[in-house]
């Protein structure tokens, strides 16, 4: 008779959607027990590029926002079964965290890495970057703050870029050198890891906050 796995506790790691009526802004400090600086991502999926950055940076707290509930709980199972406590992930909808929730100038950086594309037509609405998104990214970073950015679609990452090049708060900065990965964890994202692994162009960018 085979014996269950005990269920994880994700109570420190996972933040459940917040009621409608309530727009009173994170408090980091509370939110994470210190005031390290804070770095935010964007559609995290199933959690890989926070456990590498919260395990690559212990001075950093990572809050990473994903509206599928099946992504976050792994990606919050993830935190957990590594003990990485600088780091949460919120399931939501980003836009509205970012919104209403994330206060003004509090952000060290902020990471969006391969965003939906939602192909058809008549679902581009549905894309998480648009005008309103990169003027709330720039409101939350504080004065010097970085966003990154990479994407395989071309036509998606070419809009993105012209969002942002329209924010005269955002400087273009060089992409950090990528390194070779060794180990299956060793890419940014699993997207990444099965773009790079199938040969696909990457389109990368990144931006620092005056």
């Amino acid at each position: 008779m085979s014996r269950s796995r005990p269920a994880i506790d994700l109570s420190s790691h996972l933040i459940e959607p917040i009621p409608p009526a309530n727009t009173a802004p994170i408090i980091w400090p509370a939110l994470f027990g210190n005031d390290h600086p804070v770095e935010l991502e964007i559609g995290s999926g199933k959690g890989l590029f926070l456990v590498n950055a919260a395990w690559a940076q212990p001075s950093h707290n990572f809050l990473g926002i994903e509206v599928s509930r099946k992504y976050a709980q792994i990606a919050a199972g993830r935190l957990a079964k590594r003990q990485l406590p600088n780091a949460k992930i919120w399931r939501g909808d980003a836009r509205l965290v970012m919104a209403r929730l994330v206060p003004e100038a509090s952000l060290r950086a902020v990471h969006v890495y391969f965003p939906d594309p939602w192909w058809k037509k008549r679902h581009k609405k549905r894309r998480v970057f648009t005008e309103e998104l990169v003027t709330q990214i720039s409101r939350s970073l504080e004065p010097g703050g970085e966003l990154s950015l990479a994407s395989d679609v071309l036509e998606y990452f070419t809009l993105i870029q012209s969002l942002i090049a329209a924010n005269l708060q955002y400087q273009e900065r060089p992409v950090p050198e990528q390194n070779a990965p060794e180990h299956a964890r060793d890419y940014l994202t699993s997207f990444e890891r099965k773009y790079r692994l199938e040969g696909r162009p990457i389109f990368r960018a990144h931006y620092a906050r005056e």
